[in-house]
């Protein structure tokens, strides 16, 4: 018997971990995941977009428009900024992130800071956008790779039926 030939990539894994951590968003727009892994690829971090610790869900505003403090954006911690504050490692110089969405420029900064060497992601929606051209022009300053997950599957099935 010979062993299986379509088990995940380790990228597919670590991002299959962090579009698994995604689904906890309560966003019902943008849902994002992330997961910081370490050299040994081993996982020590995640996250998902939402409110800070003791911000109730039901008492902040979701929405995209209108008034800044009436929507989502003053209140939300991106995927990227929860997976390094709940880190499990007290390090993360030379780790790796996956992420499902490209980081904004403020995402950037806290990687950056966080020593954080290589970013993966899935999706870059906004390419043309003032925050992702600040992002690149960070990480290419202070030499963070990033890059597009390529050649993976396009749907990996989790049932909870054993």
């Amino acid at each position: 018997m010979q062993k299986r030939v379509d088990y995940l990539s380790w990228d597919e894994y670590f991002m299959g971990v962090a579009l698994l951590s995604a689904h906890r968003s309560k966003d019902p727009n943008t849902q994002v995941g992330a997961c910081i892994i370490n050299e040994k690829k081993k996982i020590v971090g995640i996250g998902y977009n939402g409110l800070p610790i003791g911000c109730s869900d039901d008492e902040f505003p979701w929405g995209r428009e209108g008034d800044f403090l009436d929507t989502k954006y003053p209140y939300i911690c991106h995927a990227e900024l929860n997976a390094i504050l709940n880190k499990i490692s007290a390090d993360l110089h030379e780790c790796t992130l996956y992420v499902t969405l490209f980081p904004c420029n403020e995402c950037a900064k806290v990687i950056i800071q966080s020593g954080i060497r290589e970013v993966i992601y899935l999706a870059n929606k906004y390419p043309n956008s003032d925050s992702v051209k600040a992002t690149c022009r960070m990480f290419d300053s202070a030499g963070i790779l990033y890059r597009a997950l390529k050649e993976h599957r396009e749907r990996v099935v989790i049932d909870f039926k054993i």
